[in-house]
């Protein structure tokens, strides 16, 4: 049996998860969780070979809680399940150490199918046509990525000094090559089209 972990803050879509799951011969969902502190202690009591999470999951991320599991449970295998289709977020998940990256469209059979197949230590994207748009790398170095997101979030130049203990001269310095590099007329062009490309 294939020992999943199913890790999705909406309770009605996590409990489908699981019945479809337990429904396939040779899969067993042995846990759920609907946080990252939830999957993480989960993922230690049951020692899943695989965990399928979403990335939009409150407090810690899915891309920052594969990151976790890879470090503390390296036999589990991360399967992103998500709404967003955007290319950056599958680098990002490869970045993280996912295994896998998957729609919340695909089906029952193709949701079983990709256990199967990262469990047996091949990647899966689903529709494949995503990991061909995934092929082009981001523009921005990873200081430029942290402070576009902060910038996201609201915070101005002194408030991103501040959380990252930079100068304000050097943020100000990475914004504008961010923006720079994008192609981008403003900071806030700039940070939609990072938002939308799933570069931030």
């Amino acid at each position: 049996m294939i020992k999943v972990l199913v890790v999705e803050d909406m309770h009605v879509v996590r409990a489908g998860l699981v019945a479809l799951l337990n429904d396939e011969f040779g899969i067993e969902v042995v846990s759920q969780a609907a946080d990252a502190t939830e999957a993480l202690r989960a993922a230690a009591q049951t020692d899943p070979e695989v965990a399928l999470v979403d990335i939009d999951l409150p407090g810690m991320d899915g891309l920052l809680l594969a990151r976790e599991l890879r470090g503390r449970a390296p036999g589990c295998r991360v399967v992103m399940l998500t709404a967003m289709d955007r290319p950056g977020y599958i680098r990002r998940a490869w970045e993280a150490g996912a295994a896998g990256y998957l729609l919340k469209s695909v089906s029952p059979s193709e949701l079983a199918r990709a256990v199967r197949t990262v469990t047996a230590g091949v990647r899966v994207v689903e529709p494949r046509e995503l990991a061909d748009a995934a092929g082009a790398a981001t523009p921005l170095t990873a200081r430029e990525a942290e402070v576009l997101r902060l910038a996201a979030d609201g915070a101005g130049a002194r408030a991103i000094a501040g959380e990252l203990f930079l100068s304000v001269g050097t943020v100000r310095n990475r914004l504008s090559a961010a923006t720079a590099k994008l192609g981008a007329r403003t900071l806030v062009d700039a940070v939609r089209l990072a938002e939308r490309q799933g570069w931030i």
